[in-house]
């Protein structure tokens, strides 16, 4: 007989996690881990030993390295917001991907509900999942949120390599079809009540951060702007393969990273641990990170 777990989208537990966020509700569904492979072949500026050691020393695997997708959801101001869409159906980052729907199932939120999709920016992982295989919105309700230059740089793909092929693809497949459905953000504009852009660019040149604000209480979704809650705070002016500009990344990232760590602003990570809710703190030549508490009973 197979293993009662033998599905890979399969979890111990259902993928999602609700709490309350000032006079909003949050509840974060995952579109399953991302594993990308040799840590030393994707963060850069070091030697691998370096980032082997980094990793070891907070009892992390050193053979590669697994990140999560965590996608929130939040109910505020008569909307239903859903940050990032995850991998959709493709698979380059293994099978264990792709499962957000089904998060959102076992959370029992209906795609439907969703009146907005905000994207950080356009690489196969965040907008992935806007649109089915054939072309069909996944959900059908909502306006999606982007900025303009990721927008062009990645359905157009005249400025990119061809190693970013796939990633133009993607981007093509999932936002040409809702095309009429897309607003642009800007800048340090609160776009949709409670929440405002912050560029960050460097992974991507139209990549955001996105400050949430309900009530008395705030918290930033990093989007990009920090794969790694080690490698990354530790050294944030290392470098991650998948940056655009390697060292605007960096820039933006500790140009952040200060602001919240000054501000005492909670984070919410994309792909951090789960469910990727924390704090940012200032250590050294660098930064450290603390996961927040997980709200198991309601108050």
């Amino acid at each position: 007989m197979p293993p009662e777990h033998s599905d890979p989208h399969a979890a111990k537990l259902p993928y999602y996690y609700p709490f309350q966020f000032g006079d909003a509700e949050v509840t974060v569904v995952s579109d399953g881990p991302l594993e990308l492979g040799d840590p030393g072949q994707n963060f850069l500026g070091v030697t691998s030993s370096t980032v082997k050691d980094m990793l070891k020393r907070n009892f992390l695997r050193t053979d590669t390295v697994v990140l999560e997708q965590n996608a929130p959801i939040i109910k505020m101001n008569g909307k239903t917001i859903l940050f990032e869409t995850g991998m959709g159906t493709s698979k380059i980052f293994g099978h264990t991907t792709g499962r957000l729907l089904r998060s959102m199932r076992e959370a029992g939120i209906d795609p439907a509900e969703i009146d907005a999709v905000v994207l950080s920016h356009a690489h196969i992982d965040h907008c992935g999942g806007v649109c089915a295989e054939d072309g069909i919105p996944n959900f059908p309700n909502a306006q999606i949120y982007i900025s303009q230059r990721d927008f062009e740089d990645w359905t157009d793909g005249s400025s990119l390599g061809d190693g970013f092929r796939v990633q133009v693809e993607n981007a093509r497949r999932n936002l040409l079809p809702v095309r009429d459905r897309i607003v642009f953000y800007e800048d340090a504009e609160e776009f949709l009540p409670g929440v405002q852009a912050i560029h960050a660019p460097g992974h991507t040149m139209g990549h955001h951060c996105f400050l949430v604000t309900s009530g008395r209480e705030q918290f930033c979704f990093l989007g990009d702007l920090t794969h790694h809650h080690v490698l990354l705070f530790e050294r944030p002016w290392m470098e991650f393969k998948y940056d655009m500009d390697p060292k605007l990344s960096a820039r933006s990232r500790t140009r952040v990273l200060d602001m919240l760590a000054t501000d005492g602003i909670q984070v919410m990570s994309y792909h951090f641990a789960w469910p990727g809710a924390g704090h940012v703190a200032k250590e050294g030549d660098g930064f450290r990170y603390f996961p927040s508490s997980m709200q198991l009973i309601a108050a």
